[in-house]
This record gives C-alpha cells, sequence and structure tokens, in this order.
C-alpha cells in the first residue's frame, strides 16, 4: 500500500463524507444549520459549501496520487483500478446528488455515466487484446469542466450567480458536449478491437 494509492483510498472516504454530508437528514435530528443571505434572493445551505470543500480537497488528491505514482514509479496495478473507482464514485455521487435536490438536470448525470460506461467498456475491451487506451484531449476537458462545474454548483455558483451569469450550468453543459465527443473518438480510434475476432 503505497502512497498514491493511500491517497486515493482517502479519496473514496472523502467521496462517503462528502455523501453523508449532502443527505444525512439533520434537520430531524433537531440541529440547524445555518443559512446564509446574499442580495435576498440567494440562500445558501452551508451543507452544500462543506461538501465543496471537500471535494476540492478530493479533487486535489486525485491530481497528487497520479503525479506522485507516475514521478517516483510506483505504478500499479491496484493503483489504476483504485483511482478509476475512486474518480467514478466522486463525480458520479455527487452528480446524482445536485440532479435529486434540483440543482442540475438529470440529463447530466445520466449522460456523464452512460459514457463513462461505454468509455470503460472499450478500454476493458482493447486491455484484454494489449492494447493501452490513453486519455485523449476531449476527455480531458470534459473532465475539468466537470470537476469545475461541480464545485461551483456546490458554490451556488457564486460570484457568478450575483449577475446571473449560470457559469456552473454553462460548464457542465460543455462537459456533456465534450463527454459524447470523446465516447465516439474513443469508439472510432478501438473499433478495430471491438469487432476483432
Amino acid at each position: 500500500m503505497n502512497l498514491p494509492n493511500k491517497l486515493t483510498i482517502s479519496r473514496i472516504i472523502l467521496t462517503f463524507v462528502i455523501i453523508f454530508v449532502l443527505l444525512f437528514p439533520i434537520d430531524a435530528t433537531g440541529i440547524e444549520i445555518p443559512r446564509l443571505f446574499i442580495d435576498e434572493a440567494i440562500v445558501i445551505d452551508l451543507r452544500y459549501i462543506i461538501a465543496g470543500i471537500l471535494f476540492i480537497i478530493a479533487s486535489i488528491t486525485d491530481f497528487l496520487d497520479g503525479k506522485i505514482a507516475r514521478k517516483y514509479n510506483m505504478v500499479t496495478d491496484l493503483g489504476k483500478m483504485l483511482d478509476s473507482i475512486a474518480d467514478k464514485i466522486l463525480v458520479n455521487a455527487v452528480l446524482i446528488i445536485l440532479a435529486s435536490s434540483g440543482f442540475i438536470s438529470p440529463i447530466i448525470p445520466v449522460v456523464i455515466i452512460v459514457r463513462d460506461s461505454i468509455v470503460n467498456s472499450i478500454k476493458m475491451v482493447a486491455g484484454n487484446k494489449g492494447e493501452v487506451v490513453a486519455a485523449i484531449p476531449s476527455g480531458k476537458i470534459k473532465a475539468a469542466c466537470l470537476m469545475i462545474g461541480i464545485v461551483l454548483t456546490l458554490f451556488y455558483n457564486l460570484p457568478f450567480e450575483i449577475w446571473n451569469i449560470k457559469v456552473s450550468d454553462a460548464l457542465l453543459i460543455i462537459a456533456c458536449v465534450f463527454a459524447i465527443i470523446s465516447a465516439v473518438q474513443y469508439y472510432n480510434m478501438n473499433k478495430k478491437y471491438i469487432f476483432e475476432k
């Protein structure tokens, strides 16, 4: 269990803490969570701010574990598997919660989850035939827009919401567009392995 794998496991643990913070019915316990009011129009539930901070920390561990593993030659099959699982749990869980809470359209988690399922299947087929499927630029753009869009959504799209500029929504829509583009590109690049006898 090397350092990168420990960071990945910490990301999985943080994900469950985020889920707990967002879903635990604190009001039912009689504890009142303070709410902030901005311009008398924006009401902020501090649970989402806390979840946003934890999401940023989890995202930093995602950056660090890969960088450390590559720099110090600590890449392992376990690490690759854990990293993929941690990423999917973190992003997909938060997207589903945001959709169920009415913060974002349900189509966003549907597109992202379906895309990830297709791409992971393509990578698995290619991997079984000895081919390594590297990340492509459109996939990286999708990931960046998705992470920033989620953070902004958890932070109530502030400060842009004050001027009624929906930056968080725009980033999530762009992420969905690049999710579809990257899925098509992954398919075109690897279809020879899919249909190979």
